[in-house]
């Protein structure tokens, strides 16, 4: 809402004048929960990837994914024990509280501001936050974003959502899929090949190797780029922060770099 005050682009999409008013932010909270259930950002972009020249770009062979770490608008100082216990906060309306030698985990903690939102650790060294994971399905012609998830942080979650967005893409034809090393398991390869995809993983050297599989190509390598590319885009657009009104939110965004396996 604040960007319709001074962004035109934001204005020109909603079909805002440059002098128009903008709406009262309790119009959108009214409407919220509605638009949630109605899942209206998904029929949003199933509508605009119908279009007849937005269908001419599409290519239904080679496809990447990935995962991206959306924050959830939510503070730690919210990641409270589910069985009310804890120490109460400091005085006042944010008040401060020392969670140090605290073991907090998903399983035994919530959020009282966002009670889906889980604490996760993105790697070695990296603060814990609250949190979910966007995951993008990409086709590598024309680098656009042709579904998109949002799942909580789980272990599984980036292999699972990539595996859930290849079974819904239309028809049984052969098809190659591209990922990063964090999809480089046995299930994920064995699930792709199952579903007709030839996936094109990057070798996870940290581990074992998993046996004969097809090259990583260097298109396929780029392609990658491009995905999380589209993800880090659309976090930056959005301030990184996902709040909980937002969650559907889908960004569709074309890159003028084109590629295949």
């Amino acid at each position: 809402m604040e960007q319709l005050d001074y962004n035109l682009l934001f204005r020109w999409f909603v079909g805002l004048s440059m002098d128009a008013p903008v709406w009262d932010v309790r119009v959108f909270t009214k409407n919220r929960e509605r638009l949630l259930a109605g899942d209206v950002a998904a029929k949003f972009l199933a509508a605009v990837l119908e279009q007849p020249r937005v269908k001419a770009l599409l290519s239904d062979e080679p496809f990447s994914v990935d995962g991206t770490l959306i924050e959830a608008w939510a503070s730690v100082k919210s990641f409270w024990p589910k069985d009310g216990s804890g120490e109460p906060p400091g005085p006042g309306r944010n008040g401060e509280r020392d969670f140090h030698g605290e073991k907090r985990s998903s399983e035994t903690h919530a959020s009282t501001s966002d009670p889906e939102a889980r604490l996760y650790r993105k790697g070695n060294g990296q603060p814990a936050k609250l949190a979910f994971i966007g995951h993008a399905l990409m086709e590598n012609r024309h680098a656009l974003v042709v579904d998109v998830r949002l799942t909580a942080t789980t272990g599984l979650a980036e292999r699972e959502a990539a595996v859930a967005m290849v079974e819904a893409i239309p028809g049984r034809h052969r098809i190659t899929v591209g990922a990063d090393k964090a999809y480089d398991t046995k299930d994920f390869v064995a699930n792709m090949r199952s579903l007709g995809a030839a996936p094109h993983v990057a070798q996870n050297t940290s581990n074992r190797p998993l046996g004969h599989r097809r090259p990583d190509h260097p298109p396929s390598r780029l392609c990658r780029v491009l995905a999380h590319s589209q993800c880090a885009s659309k976090k930056s657009s959005a301030g990184s922060r996902e709040p909980a009104c937002a969650k559907r939110v889908i960004a569709v965004r074309r890159v003028s770099v084109g590629c295949s396996p």
